[in-house]
């Protein structure tokens, strides 16, 4: 897939006040300081469409951008941020929870994972939480440019491997890195592929 158009529309403080046309969504969302923002930005091949920042947590609402006028990236609060008030962070995993389950539009949750340290507790949670709820999801590792080459395929083997405990299915997964690219060309293609299928699916 090709991007030659993308722009942000809104921030929406609840999933009711998202946009109300019915272009698929694609949700990214992660522990904080996952390089969410710099992986939106290397996938729309744009550098300042998502805001990153030397401080974890800013992302306080449901970010909408649309993307050759199809189909939306949204860019949702990360998880787990310790130095916010309780008041805050229940605050933000309703709006997460309700947009994930009550958004008819949304057709894939791509979880981030720093494949540095692979899934913590909050990322396990996380994700067998999106499979008892039926939320299609995949996994997207990042910063592979901060391991050496010869550990990438192991480690992400390694933590899959682990999700075997209660997944008779594993999920998709995609083997990133923003500075380098990696990546981009198979996430893409995978929103392109699901992208044809629901307007095959539409005729």
């Amino acid at each position: 897939m090709d991007i030659n158009k993308s722009e942000f529309v809104i921030s929406s403080p609840t999933w009711t006040m998202c946009p109300k046309d019915v272009k698929p969504e694609y949700a990214f969302i992660g522990r904080s300081n996952v390089g969410k923002s710099s992986l939106i930005n290397m996938l729309c091949n744009h550098k300042n469409l998502a805001k990153t920042s030397a401080t974890p947590g800013k992302t306080l609402l449901i970010n909408h951008f649309i993307i050759n006028n199809e189909w939306y990236l949204v860019d949702l609060p990360g998880y787990g941020y310790a130095k916010r008030s309780k008041v805050v962070q229940k605050k933000l995993e309703q709006m997460i929870t309700s947009y994930i389950l009550q958004r008819e539009q949304l057709v894939n949750v791509f979880v981030l994972i720093d494949i540095r340290h692979g899934f913590q507790a909050i990322d396990r949670e996380f994700i067998d939480w999106l499979g008892q709820s039926n939320v299609p999801f995949s996994i997207v590792f990042t910063k592979a440019d901060k391991l050496a080459v010869t550990k990438v395929s192991p480690a992400v083997e390694g933590y899959m491997a682990s999700l075997a405990d209660t997944w008779e299915e594993l999920p998709p997964y995609f083997i990133t890195s923003s500075d380098k690219k990696t990546g981009r060309d198979e996430v893409l293609d995978y929103i392109d592929s699901i992208n044809k299928t629901l307007k095959e699916g539409g005729k």
